[in-house]
């Protein structure tokens, strides 16, 4: 049964970040909602990245739960882990397509590994994903041939290959923006975006939290425009006025 939108689908208790007994980030408490655009945002070196790879099991916190849907990633093995690896697709910061493959190969290579399905029906697949990108047209060209941006539009297509309700994003740029407004919109997908731009932030996000590196915690939650405006605390204010922001915001719906 599917959670009532809105409804957290991911939930992180306790969780504490890092390396040996190097601590990153601790005490993280937050959840994301069915459906929004959730920032993940702060400064250089705050651990933006670390806690992304510990939410999508690639690295395991030093304490704590990650919860999809009341299941945890950090003790789930097996079946179970594999069931909770297919409810969300990630694109990473450079696209990390691979370079001897088309983009048509590129995102139809989840099909290939995850799925029974004859080679005509993950061509398909594979080819309505990279319209949705808009990159029907490059399905046959390298990565090579593109753009930086372009590329990111086809880490997305591949990670939307499997149709999982969560997509997390590593940086994807502020050209990507409208993107994912409407894939948020049509297919009703959840994003975790990890993002320091704030063109970006104002633009997609519904809400966000804000890491910081030297209380090594999350200092702030709420919506961009909310924690610019209110906000008491000093990094905060710094973060989100370093430049104007953006004259369209995205709408509190």
């Amino acid at each position: 049964m599917s959670p009532a939108p809105g409804a957290p689908v991911i939930v992180v208790e306790d969780l504490a970040i890092g390396y040996g007994e190097r601590i990153v980030q601790q005490d993280l408490n937050f959840e994301v909602r069915r459906g929004e655009v959730f920032v993940i945002l702060g400064g250089s070196g705050s651990g933006k990245s670390s806690l992304l790879k510990v939410m999508i099991g690639l690295s395991p916190p030093l304490r704590g739960r990650i919860l999809f849907d009341g299941a945890d990633i950090v003790t789930a093995q097996g079946p179970e882990r594999l069931a909770l690896l297919k409810k969300f697709g990630v694109m990473y910061q450079s696209g990390a397509l691979f370079g001897s493959m088309t983009l048509l190969e590129n995102v139809r290579l989840p099909l290939d590994e995850f799925t029974g399905l004859e080679l005509e029906e993950r061509h398909l697949v594979a080819l309505t994903k990279l319209n949705q990108v808009g990159l029907l047209e490059a399905a046959r060209r390298m990565p090579s041939e593109l753009s930086g941006g372009m590329q990111k539009r086809a880490g997305i297509a591949r990670a939307m290959a499997l149709d999982p309700g969560i997509l997390f994003l590593d940086e994807p740029s502020a050209g990507l923006d409208r993107l994912i407004q409407e894939l948020s919109r049509a297919f009703g997908i959840t994003f975790v975006v990890v993002t320091h731009e704030l063109q970006s932030i104002f633009t997609i996000a519904d809400r966000c939290i804000m890491l910081d590196a030297k209380r090594k915690t999350i200092i702030a939650e709420g919506k961009p425009a909310e924690l610019r405006d209110q906000s008491r605390d000093p990094t905060v204010r710094q973060f989100f006025r370093r430049q104007a922001a953006p004259e369209a915001e995205r709408g509190t719906g």
